[in-house]
């Protein structure tokens, strides 16, 4: 299996993991997978009582043959779980930092 394959698989297994943790009845939680440009996303979708509920909790990206985390809303340490499922640190990136911020992390630059 290459590389982009693997990571491919790694995010799917998250985005399955987070999509079964639901917020309420009537809030949906969306895994949003484009595997032909690697965008993969877990969005919240639904009304709480009269008020319209749309996010995204996070959005993962595959570039260059690595992880890029776009955007993390949530508590959830995404590179960690990346890691323990397989991604080397060296291979993700914090994509919602400045490059600055990002060569102080253990994690990739870019």
């Amino acid at each position: 299996m290459d590389k982009v394959s693997k990571y491919r698989d790694c995010i799917q297994n998250l985005l399955i993991k987070y999509k079964s943790n639901s917020i309420s009845q009537n809030v949906e939680i969306e895994a949003i997978s484009d595997i032909t440009n690697n965008h993969y996303q877990i969005v919240n979708v639904g009304w709480n009582k009269k008020k319209r509920i749309y996010g995204c909790a996070f959005h993962i990206d595959i570039k260059n043959e690595k992880v890029w985390i776009q955007h993390n809303a949530t508590d959830i340490e995404i590179a960690k779980e990346l890691v323990e499922l397989g991604v080397p640190k060296e291979d993700i990136v914090l994509g919602f930092q400045t490059e600055y911020r990002r060569k102080f992390s253990d994690y990739a630059v870019s």
